[in-house]
């Protein structure tokens, strides 16, 4: 029986998608529930497992391509011999391993350091010594045509430098998220007033806590004590204080939200995403932290939903954690503004008149201000600056 393999149903957000990477390829077996393929969205990743114990028997789009909701892409023909073809496979495997170690020996030392050094397989050599032996000229001829051969670059696929030499270069096509995002900065800073005000936090009371308590707190909640979840209650405190730092601009309406969602910008290999920790303001310092790990941990594995990334009111983007000592963040649209994190730096500061070395971060709140005005926003920026100085503050919602 032949079962048809159909693009996942798209949220309503997302038109279509594209063919990111066929893990399994033609004519390769496959288990139930196994990723088969990788589709790439505007937004995110979604896999394609495989919905029986079977052989993929025919590809019908292939990467690159771009598919809507629930379209035919491939077809699997169901097999119960799996299990079989596989213990054949292992046998011959192995069988095929003890072959090429005896091949191997069969060369003399040089080629068989040669063939180590490379990570070669013997098999993949045409001989042209007596009987067929290879020879180190044999290697190195090889190793050239390897070299020789173009790579065909993926969507999503990123040149690393050691990749390019000299003048060469090698044109790749934009993924689809990161063009996504780019259309998004660039509409934001096309379509908004935006500005930027910065200040400097003193970190040194923030440090102090998590050396007192953060192996407490680890021990307790089984986490380590980190500084976003400090900034992310600062942040929900002045949004409160400051209602229109919460809204967005929806055409001609200003629409004020009662709750605080948090986005906190989370970098991945295919681009940076947004998840949104969720009614934040009915939150305590350990669950703000947990559902931080969580979303970073999905972050890296391509687990995260657009539920997850969808809505928020207001983000957090912690470039410090790259080495960036000050950078002007840009709106995450249709929110009004955004905080950026900086690295810790020991610097010497004026504290009561004598100067001190203390570990201090640069933060910089970008805004849109046909909504926040100047003196709003930087009140807004000094109430988490206060806040995060005296912790005690943010304990009592000051």
């Amino acid at each position: 029986m032949v079962v048809e393999i159909k693009s996942p149903t798209y949220p309503e957000s997302v038109a279509d998608g594209t063919i990111a990477n066929w893990v399994k390829k033609e004519g390769q077996s496959v288990r139930q529930d196994e990723l088969i393929a990788e589709i790439e969205t505007d937004k995110i990743v979604l896999e394609v497992l495989s919905p029986i114990n079977g052989k993929i028997s025919k590809i019908i789009r292939a990467e690159g391509e771009i598919i809507l909701s629930g379209e035919l892409i491939a077809e699997i023909e169901e097999s119960s011999k799996i299990a079989k073809e596989n213990n054949q496979t292992i046998n011959s495997d192995e069988d095929r391993s003890e072959q090429t170690s005896d091949s191997t020996q069969s060369h003399g030392p040089a080629v068989r350091r040669m063939l180590n050094e490379n990570n070669l397989d013997s098999r993949d050599i045409a001989g042209s010594g007596k009987g067929g032996r290879i020879t180190k000229v044999d290697i190195k001829n090889h190793i050239e045509d390897l070299n020789s051969k173009p790579i065909k670059p993926s969507p999503s696929r990123v040149i690393l430098p050691e990749e390019l030499s000299g003048r060469d270069e090698e044109r790749v096509p934009m993924s689809r998220m990161r063009s996504t995002i780019a259309k998004r900065l660039l509409s934001v800073t096309q379509e908004t007033a935006m500005l930027t005000t910065f200040n400097e936090v003193d970190m040194s009371p923030i440090k102090d806590l998590r050396k007192k308590y953060g192996t407490e707190f680890e021990s307790e909640h089984g986490l380590k004590l980190g500084f976003m979840g400090f900034f992310v209650i600062a942040s929900v405190n002045a949004l409160k204080k400051f209602p229109v730092a919460n809204a967005s601009l929806e055409e001609n309406d200003v629409v004020y939200h009662g709750y605080q969602d948090i986005s906190v910008a989370v970098s991945t290999d295919r681009g940076l995403v947004v998840p949104v920790i969720r009614d934040a303001d009915m939150m305590a310092l350990p669950d703000i932290e947990k559902s931080i790990l969580e979303y970073s941990n999905k972050a890296k594995e391509g687990k995260l939903s657009i539920e997850d990334m969808r809505g928020g009111t207001f983000t957090i983007s912690n470039g410090g954690v790259f080495g960036s000592l000050l950078s002007t963040p840009i709106l995450n649209a249709p929110q009004t503004a955004i905080l950026g994190m900086h690295t810790i730096q020991d610097r010497v500061v004026v504290i009561d008149g004598k100067m001190e070395i203390r570990p201090m971060m640069y933060l910089a709140l970008s805004y849109d201000h046909r909504l926040l005005d100047g003196k709003d926003a930087v009140s807004f920026l000094v109430s988490i600056k206060e806040q995060l100085e005296s912790p005690q503050r943010l304990l009592l919602n000051l």
